[in-house]
């Protein structure tokens, strides 16, 4: 094997260390176009992008707008997301094959899910990059609701670094009732500091839900007292 071809496959294996080849490079395609998109119909406003680490464990903690949420949080950032994917999103051949391929793992929101918890961990584990939602479904109304407790569970088993996430105006670009998303308006999204499993560990089950949904309303408040207004940029 060429030693220019092995530097290459290292360099993309950095970016998700257990995905195939194949899905890696699918995903940076994909990751390029969203990006695409999302700056010309959406005015795509990335803000702290650089304080991702770009290896290890981490578990990405955001409030859910619309459907569009996934590729909001992960075109800004040089590491690969996998994200917790309702299990009807499953149910199309197609969609099923294309989510799967960017590393979507299906969870049921009607009760526990086990296999999808340890699924995450496994992931984890692996020095993946996990995207969750506690809220657990789409906002009503754009607001933050409240976040369950099965965050709480995922972080005491993984005990990994986490990363709060805000992001706004997705709701208004795909509401919750609406069937397809309008093709305009200004998304922004704005990734807070890295807290260790530890500091939120010690807070108990209670004090690190309430922590981290502290941290993705403030940044959420953030974006609406001023970021909007800035320039549309995308940050790495």
């Amino acid at each position: 094997m060429p030693v220019r071809f092995r530097r290459m496959v290292r360099f993309y294996r950095t970016k998700h260390p257990s995905g195939r080849l194949g899905a890696i490079i699918f995903y940076d395609l994909c990751r390029c176009i969203t990006g695409l998109v999302l700056c010309l119909c959406y005015r795509y406003r990335a803000i702290g992008a650089a304080r991702v680490p770009r290896t290890g464990p981490l578990l990405f903690v955001a409030n859910h707008q619309s459907f569009l949420d996934p590729p909001i949080v992960g075109t800004a950032i040089n590491r690969h997301l996998d994200y917790v994917a309702r299990v009807g999103l499953f149910k199309s051949r197609t969609l099923s094959w294309l989510i799967r391929t960017l590393h979507a793992l299906p969870i049921r929101q009607d009760q526990p899910d086990s296999a999808a918890m340890k699924e995450s961990i496994r992931r984890l584990e692996q020095g993946a990059a996990v995207l969750v939602f506690p809220e657990g479904s789409r906002s009503e109304t754009g607001e933050v609701g409240e976040f369950k407790r099965g965050v709480a569970i995922l972080l005491r088993r993984a005990r990994c670094p986490v990363i709060p996430v805000a992001l706004d105006g997705a709701f208004e670009a795909w509401p919750r009732r609406r069937r397809l998303p309008r093709p305009w308006g200004r998304i922004t999204v704005k990734y807070g500091e890295v807290i260790e499993a530890e500091e939120l560990l010690a807070m108990g089950p209670d004090g690190a839900v309430a922590r981290l949904q502290h941290e993705v309303e403030r940044l959420l408040g953030e974006i609406r007292s001023g970021a909007r207004a800035a320039p549309a940029t995308m940050t790495a």
